[in-house]
């Protein structure tokens, strides 16, 4: 009797336990984006600028050909078609910036000009976000304007067209307090606190907590006076340091970017059941899972669409975009869907809207 021996191989893979770094999921009080602003001239357009009777170009043109050493008189100019006056907009970085750094610098119309396409911005000075007459100068733009958006032809962008020309440095202690900033999505009590005590593990040493919660979006570390005169290695080990996504409470949130059609979900964003009709499309959703039976099957037509993957309820957004997606479906009947499933309360959660560029 011959006898076969079976060998059975069985794989199991394991998961380290998800965290995120403390740097993910907060800022440095601090560190922030300070808007820059000017106005200058877009030279260089094929007939399209401002021109004519738009006088608040044609003045600006003037002066500068003044300054030149080229005195006009503005009626001169009554014809130029090539101009455009236009408004300029940049963000310093949020972390600081030398001198000799380059920023984006969008520009958009002020005037009649049908198009900035083709134009080269003149050398013009960013200042600060309410501009004075002695307002510091803290960037110069200049050169040749990108049209990101063919439907917006009156905005644009001068890549890494500005370049710093005063340095901003941050300060990030004060009075000996690191304040660490909670993004807004996982902004709470618990997310705060947890952070809190990760810190407390591993920088108190036993000792009185460095680390306090005075609200669900504000952690204070007590910084060591050892580490106070140079405290980047201090601030490191705080940034890199993990909390488990386990003790985190993450807010389920929605936000649209009216510009760029742009959809971000942030936590477990589900939907209660209902039924949306748009642009000839049927959107169902079902919870608990509808089942077939002889009088009542289940059918799949085109304009049907049943979202419940787990098959248990609770259907989440991200199963109802992708389905969208397989379709197809416009991004502006996409956002048109969100927004009607927020506006009656079947969508459970906070919704938010922009038009950033």
């Amino acid at each position: 009797m011959s006898h076969v021996a079976t060998t059975s191989v069985f794989c199991f893979a394991t998961f380290a336990a998800s965290a995120s770094r403390i740097e993910d999921i907060t800022r440095i009080s601090g560190q922030m984006t300070d808007n820059l602003t000017g106005i200058g001239l877009v030279t260089g357009l094929k007939g399209t600028g401002d021109g004519g009777e738009f006088s608040a170009a044609i003045k600006p043109l003037a002066a500068l050909l003044t300054a030149y050493r080229d005195d006009v008189d503005p009626k001169e100019l009554a014809d130029v078609q090539n101009i455009a006056l236009v408004g300029l907009h940049a963000k310093m970085p949020k972390d600081g910036a030398h001198r000799g750094d380059k920023i984006d610098v969008y520009v958009t119309s002020w005037g009649k000009a049908s198009t900035l396409k083709g134009g080269f911005l003149n050398s013009s000075p960013l200042t600060g976000p309410r501009p004075t007459m002695d307002s510091p100068v803290w960037a110069m733009a200049t050169g040749a304007v990108l049209l990101e958006d063919p439907s917006s032809p009156t905005v644009g962008v001068i890549k890494g067209g500005g370049v710093i020309q005063k340095g901003l440095k941050r300060n990030y202690i004060t009075n000996g307090i690191l304040t660490l900033v909670v993004e807004a999505p996982f902004a709470s009590f618990t997310t705060a606190t947890a952070i809190a005590n990760q810190i407390n593990e591993s920088e108190a040493n036993g000792k009185e907590p460095i680390a306090t919660v005075p609200d669900p979006k504000t952690i204070e570390v007590v910084v060591p006076l050892s580490e106070r005169e140079h405290p980047d290695a201090f601030i490191g080990r705080i940034q890199r340091l993990q909390v488990p996504d386990r003790l985190m409470s993450t807010e389920a949130r929605v936000m649209i970017n009216e510009r760029t059609k742009q959809i971000t979900m942030s936590g477990n964003v589900e939907i209660s059941p209902g039924i949306i009709s748009i642009a000839g499309l049927t959107i169902i959703s079902t919870s608990p899972r509808r089942e077939a039976t002889e009088r009542n099957p289940i059918t799949s037509t085109k304009d049907f669409i049943p979202i419940d993957p787990a098959n248990v309820g609770g259907t989440r957004l991200q199963d109802l975009v992708s389905a969208l997606d397989q379709l197809k479906v416009p991004a502006e009947d996409r956002i048109s869907i969100i927004k009607e499933l927020h506006k009656t309360g079947l969508l459970h959660a906070k919704l938010e809207t922009s038009n950033d560029q």
